[in-house]
């Protein structure tokens, strides 16, 4: 079972070939083969994702959670699926076309592209970049351009608050997030992902790094907008943030990119700092796999537990708190390093 994803792709790739299409379009092909696999492993993700949430939540306030459709209510997504295709598209009069549309691709466009240098498995990665951490940052950090493009096309003052206040929110919670990332690359000495996977042969990088890993989780929350940081989106005060305005598919894409967020952020955090696909016995990808629903299940978890907190409060815990504690981390780490490279010396 290990490399049967990997006689896939081969099998794909002398097929491409046996057809004469030549290297350039034999490679426009396997790109695509990949692109599909990724959009089709995210939207099996999310059918999952959203039931395993709603039996989660339930879980947690007491309730049952969908019950009803098919076995223990496991087709409920289904048939949330099949709504919002019947839903019609409603585009405000005073909005601003083109902007609003857009915002919804704009928005899905960077979370299938994370996908592109995480290892899901042993050389089951689609590009391995020697610079695959930079890549993973900076086109995360694109995923604002969407949210205020949405507040502000919507033509709506809550849209438009709940926009700026993403961007606000995402922009200042980055910063310790990435700062949190520089320990790891630090002591693997690489921002390539195969080469940190490696680095962690020994001990996983959460047993060195435990408060990079802690500010990482916590920064990555603001990062998803979710509970206790959806601030962007309070019901009480935004009614719905950069979502009020859009209906039916168009606000499936930002529910979609939403999940395939917090997936590819938990397979970062696998990688990172839990070994990546490493483990005893089980194929690689199975264990990359255990460790990613561990990680989705701990966001699962403090969103329905803890209670959403002023958006003031929310950036005096960045700035003043989060921020200081990743730059001693890296400080600390430097000087670890530094006497682990003095002792060896000896």
């Amino acid at each position: 079972m290990e490399g049967i994803f990997l006689r896939i792709a081969d099998f794909a790739k002398q097929l491409f070939s046996s057809l004469n299409f030549g290297p350039e379009i034999t490679s426009i092909l396997m790109a695509l083969f990949h692109v599909s696999a990724i959009i089709g492993f995210v939207l099996l993700n999310v059918l999952v994702l959203v039931l395993l949430e709603r039996k989660l939540s339930g879980y947690f306030q007491q309730r049952p959670g969908p019950n009803r459709l098919g076995p223990n209510g496991a087709f409920q997504t289904i048939a949330d699926v099949i709504k919002l295709f019947g839903k019609e598209l409603i585009i405000p009069k005073a909005a601003d076309k083109w902007v609003f549309i857009l915002a919804t691709i704009v928005v899905f466009i960077p979370a299938v592209m994370l996908y592109a240098v995480i290892p899901f498995g042993k050389k089951m990665i689609a590009i391995d970049l020697n610079i695959g951490i930079f890549y993973f940052i900076a086109i995360s950090s694109t995923a604002t351009i969407a949210f205020i493009m949405g507040g502000w096309g919507s033509n709506n003052k809550y849209s438009l608050l709940g926009g700026m206040r993403t961007v606000a929110q995402m922009v200042s919670y980055e910063i310790p997030l990435v700062f949190s990332l520089l320990g790891v690359i630090m002591i693997a000495g690489s921002l390539k992902m195969s080469d940190i996977i490696a680095a962690q042969k020994d001990v996983w990088f959460i047993i060195l790094q435990p408060i990079a890993f802690i500010i990482f989780f916590i920064s990555s929350i603001a990062e998803l907008n979710r509970a206790p940081f959806d601030l962007p989106e309070g019901e009480q005060e935004l009614v719905a943030g950069p979502y009020t305005e859009y209906s039916g598919m168009m606000f499936a894409l930002f529910f979609l990119a939403e999940y395939a967020n917090m997936v590819s952020i938990s397979a970062i955090a696998v990688t990172l700092f839990l070994g990546g696909w490493q483990g005893p016995i089980l194929p690689s990808w199975m264990w990359f796999v255990i460790k990613l629903y561990i990680m989705i299940f701990l966001y699962m978890w403090v969103r329905w537990t803890f209670p959403r907190i002023r958006i003031d409060r929310l950036m005096h815990f960045n700035w003043k708190f989060l921020l200081p504690l990743s730059l001693v981390n890296i400080v600390i780490t430097g000087i670890g390093i530094k006497l682990v490279n003095w002792l060896n010396w000896f």
